[in-house]
C-alpha cells in the first residue's frame, strides 16, 4: 500500500492539502483524494470507489455510519464552515451583509457561480436562496452551476481573467479561501447562513483503516488547529 484513499467533499480538500506532509512523514504514503460534492463522494463510496477514509458533512458521515458502512466510533468533526460570497480578485467587493443587499447584489450580477444544486452542500442552499429571493428563474440565464465549489470558484477567476465583469461567487469558504484569483466579501447575512459541520470517519473493512485513522488524528489534534482556521473552519 503506497496512498490512503481518500473520498471527501470540497471543503476540506485545502486542510487535507496542507496536512498531507505531516502525515506522509509519519507513515511514508501519499493520500489519493477525490474532492468533489459530498452528495456524490457518498455514491462514489456507495458505487464501490476504493476508499479507506471519507470526509462528509456530518448528516451523510451520519447516515453512512447508521447503513454500517463506517468504522463505529471513528468519526471525529473537523469543524464548522460557513458559507460565503465572493468574487474575483481586483473587482469591487459586493455587499452581502443583510437580505437587502444580498438581492441588489445577486440581481445586478452578469454571472453567478456556484457548485451543484443537488449533490453539493453550498449549492442545495444556495438554490433555496435564490428561490427565497425570487431569483431563481429571473436570474437563470446567468446561473454558472458546477460539480464543485472550488471548480465553480476556479472557473469565475478564469472568466474574470478572460474580461467578463460583474462575477459572484457562493460556496463553502474553505473552498474560495483554498482558490487562487478569489476574493471573499462576506458571509450570507441573518436569515440566510449556512454552518456545516464537516466530520471524517474510516470506511469499514478498509485496508488503510489504521493509515485513515492516524490522518484522522493529524487533521484534528490540537497543533493542527491554526492550519484549519487558516482554511475556513472554526
Amino acid at each position: 500500500m503506497n496512498a490512503l484513499n481518500l473520498l471527501s467533499g470540497g471543503a476540506a480538500n485545502g486542510l487535507v492539502n496542507r496536512t498531507q506532509p505531516r502525515f506522509q512523514a509519519l507513515t511514508g504514503l501519499s493520500i489519493q483524494g477525490t474532492f468533489s460534492a459530498v452528495g456524490q463522494m457518498k455514491e462514489s463510496l456507495l458505487a464501490g470507489t476504493p476508499c479507506d477514509l471519507i470526509i462528509l458533512s456530518d448528516a451523510l458521515i451520519a447516515d453512512l455510519m447508521a447503513a454500517g458502512r463506517l468504522e463505529p466510533g471513528s468519526a471525529r468533526p473537523l469543524g464548522v464552515v460557513k458559507t460565503g460570497v465572493c468574487v474575483p480578485q481586483g473587482q469591487a467587493a459586493v455587499d452581502v451583509s443583510d437580505e437587502a443587499a444580498l438581492a441588489r447584489t445577486l440581481a445586478a450580477a452578469q454571472a453567478i457561480y456556484f457548485p451543484d444544486p443537488v449533490k453539493a452542500t453550498a449549492g442545495i442552499h444556495f438554490m433555496k436562496v435564490l428561490q427565497r429571493l425570487g431569483l431563481d428563474q429571473t436570474m437563470a440565464s446567468r446561473l454558472r452551476v458546477f460539480p464543485n465549489g472550488q471548480t465553480a470558484m476556479a472557473t469565475m477567476a478564469r472568466d474574470a481573467q478572460a474580461g467578463q465583469q460583474g462575477l459572484v461567487g457562493c460556496t463553502q469558504v474553505t473552498e474560495i479561501l483554498n482558490t487562487p484569483g478569489v476574493s471573499l466579501c462576506g458571509m450570507l447575512p441573518p436569515g440566510f447562513e449556512l454552518l456545516t459541520v464537516y466530520t471524517a470517519a474510516v470506511v469499514r473493512g478498509a485496508p488503510g483503516a489504521a493509515a485513515a485513522r492516524q490522518l484522522i488524528e493529524l487533521l484534528t489534534d490540537a497543533d493542527n488547529a491554526p492550519v484549519r482556521q487558516a482554511c475556513g473552519f472554526d
